[in-house]
């Protein structure tokens, strides 16, 4: 399976403006947080970018960005029926087609020479299957993402069989039901905000549809998808950054200063200002 298309989702109430804000890039350009979301993406080898926006939003994105070798699909949530929905919502773009899947919310920094969606892509294409992005996650952040339990695989390193899924767990529900050997005490394979996808995933969310209430998430889908078909889950060699987080648009903007030609110069800012913090602390 190639994988030639990749879904954005953005269309959230607390999500929707965030991949508007201004980032510095490791250039030291400001850049929109969207702009960095599609460069993750195209480093993976995928120009064909659908991305699910609330009514209202499209001029907004469209003059947000500036990169130029990816094209964009625009798609609409009439009504705002949850997380399954928007990706649903995306079917026709995808025509019956795989596809990397990422959140609007996240940014991302690699600690390999390989991006953090082209790491995820090789492997999908490799096993041929539905993969999910996960980092090992301590259990005081649980309630921030969906989580999977499994065993190692043999399809390769740092894989994993899923069997379950769930949705923002307790530490306990963690406990009791998605235990994985070999990680540490009291972590979690957690979701990184991308995801590999094969066309059952639609087929399954369409299901999950029926009635108009009906708000599925993307972990109710995939929990049904592990008792049809392989999935599987990759530690990603890299960190995930929440723009939604407190503080999180500050924490991703550190974290791509330090990741780029410009980090002397940034610790040095960085030690003036604590000496300075110091300073006013001691003088208060």
């Amino acid at each position: 399976m190639k994988i030639k298309k990749a879904v954005i989702t953005a269309a959230g109430r607390n999500q929707r403006h965030l991949p508007l804000q201004t980032l510095v890039d490791r250039e030291g350009f400001p850049r929109s947080a969207l702009n960095l979301l599609i460069e993750e993406i195209t480093s993976a080898g995928i120009q064909d970018i659908g991305i699910v926006i609330a009514p209202g939003d499209e001029q907004l994105y469209k003059e947000s960005v500036d990169v130029t070798n990816a094209e964009l699909t625009f798609i609409v949530q009439k009504k705002a029926r949850g997380y399954g929905h928007a990706i649903h919502r995306a079917k026709d773009f995808l025509e019956e087609e795989p596809f990397l899947l990422m959140v609007s919310d996240h940014l991302y920094v690699s600690d390999a020479e390989s991006s953090c969606a082209r790491q995820l892509v090789e492997i999908a294409e490799k096993v041929q299957s539905t993969v999910s992005a996960v980092q090992a996650t301590h259990e005081g952040k649980l309630t921030d993402f969906g989580a999977v339990g499994g065993t190692l695989s043999s399809e390769g390193k740092n894989l994993y069989a899923i069997d379950t899924v769930l949705e923002k767990p307790t530490p306990t529900q963690a406990e009791q039901q998605i235990l994985v050997p070999g990680l540490r005490t009291a972590h979690y394979l957690c979701f990184f905000g991308m995801h590999i996808l094969t066309p059952k995933i639609l087929s399954i969310l369409g299901d999950l549809l029926e009635g108009a209430d009906a708000k599925p998430s993307l972990s109710d889908a995939l929990q049904i998808l592990a008792s049809q078909e392989q999935y599987l889950a990759s530690l990603i060699r890299g960190r995930r950054y929440d723009l939604e987080n407190r503080y999180g648009m500050l924490t991703a903007q550190m974290a791509l200063a330090l990741d780029s030609k410009h980090r002397e110069e940034v610790l040095s800012q960085l030690v003036e200002l604590l000496a300075e913090s110091k300073r006013r602390e001691t003088d208060g």
